[in-house]
């Protein structure tokens, strides 16, 4: 059983500093692999002022790192000594044997640690978890208020405000979400089927049971939204939904929570943006459940290292979690830290987890479901075949990888 982070509580835990005169290390190779994003960026600078004295850090941070992370971990030695995770990324590690236990090294350099930093699996902490994220809302209070619309709780609120912002000629396209083919169109599919309250399999079993009146509901959703997106949309990645709404053409999108220091902290952007820029819940579907998924992102240890390696790269991260790093940082992320001060960046995260938004489901077989939608849903939302066709082909696509890694018969 995978033990998750309790993210909303989570907003005001403690996780205290981890300080070391120089990392207090004598020896070590660390190279990390994580995504490319400020709050991570922030973490491993910091793990790199742990270089010197016989200890090397090195990280490669990309927008493709989900795609490397098996195959790198799993040559012996490992490519990378870390892999940065979230809920659906440490699966597919955990399922091949690829990171390690990190009881002893927790007992030994992380008694700041809190339990609900830990991410335990089977009795065993796998994880230490650093902030929490999920997508939501933003939106332009300006545009909204010139169209005379309030701001959107649902998503029928953000197809009318679109299209009334439209119709008024305001802006052409108001509309974003991470829709581009793959692991985002496939995460936008989960966070609008997750405000339908069904469940995504059926119970006790890797059964798919999204072929009905609720896969559909969520389908026809995102077309809906994606009406009002630029024909371009199935090109959109976290990169480019925030270039677009920082050169002020979006007035609605949703976006990862820790997008919004990078949009609020005015580079890239014009005052007049920052300035009527709203970080709200992610809205519901049909009206009772939030459409969205909680997250919370952390670090493992490669299995396939030495063990001088794998305590120079906790350490090393440790030190990437220092007070001083978060509070230099404050607002990139929602940190899980005593030093982190929420701020506007946070409200929608916080908004959305006190909505009752629920974690992304951490099944063994999830990541393939996941895979499955990110490649079928495209002709759909490009008008090319039916909700209910599109559905049977991941249904189809499902079922096969299922069955040919174990999980059905």
């Amino acid at each position: 059983m995978i033990k998750t982070v309790a993210i909303a509580g989570a907003m005001s835990a403690l996780l205290g500093s981890a300080a070391y005169a120089g990392c207090g290390l004598s020896g070590g190779n660390v190279n990390i692999l994580g995504n490319e994003f400020g709050a991570i960026q922030a973490v491993v600078a910091g793990a790199k002022e742990c270089a010197g004295d016989g200890v090397t850090v090195e990280a490669n941070l990309t927008k493709e790192h989900r795609d490397l992370q098996v195959a790198a971990l799993t040559a012996n030695p490992a490519q990378y000594t870390s892999a940065i995770v979230a809920n659906s990324s440490i699966v597919p590690l955990m399922n091949d044997g690829l990171i390690r236990p990190l009881d002893d090294l927790v007992a030994k350099h992380g008694g700041n640690l809190q339990p609900h930093q830990l991410i335990t699996i089977d009795g065993q902490v796998m994880a230490v978890a650093f902030m929490a994220n999920a997508q939501h809302l933003f939106y332009r209070k300006d545009i909204l208020e010139a169209a005379g619309v309030d701001a959107p709780s649902s998503y029928a609120d953000v197809v009318a405000a679109a299209a009334k912002i439209e119709s008024m000629g305001l802006m052409d396209n108001p509309v974003a979400l991470n829709t581009k083919t793959g692991w985002n169109l496939g995460e936008e599919f989960v966070n609008m089927y997750m405000g339908t309250g069904a469940d995504f399999f059926n119970p006790g079993t890797a059964e798919v049971a999204i072929n009905n009146e609720n896969g559909v509901a969520a389908l026809e959703m995102l077309a809906s939204l994606v009406e009002y997106s630029n024909p371009d949309f199935l090109t959109f990645d976290s990169n480019a939904t925030m270039a677009l709404w920082e050169g002020g053409q979006l007035a609605l999108a949703t976006m990862w929570g820790s997008r919004g220091g990078g949009i609020l902290d005015g580079e890239g952007s014009s005052a007049d943006v920052v300035g009527a820029t709203v970080l709200s819940a992610a809205p519901t579907l049909n009206g009772d459940n939030v459409a969205s998924t909680l997250w919370w992102d952390g670090f493992t240890i490669s299995a396939n290292i030495s063990d001088e390696d794998a305590e120079a790269t906790f350490v090393a991260l440790m030190n990437g979690l220092s007070d001083e790093v978060i509070q230099a940082n404050n607002d990139e992320a929602v940190w899980l830290s005593a030093a982190y001060q929420a701020g506007p960046a946070s409200a929608g995260v916080a908004a959305t987890a006190s909505a009752g938004a629920n974690p992304y489901p951490m099944l063994p077989f999830m990541g393939l479901l996941h895979t499955a939608l990110g490649a079928e849903l495209s002709d759909f939302l490009q008008g090319n075949e039916s909700a209910e066709q599109a559905l049977a082909d991941v249904e189809a696509a499902y079922t096969a990888a299922a069955k040919e890694q174990g999980f059905l018969n």
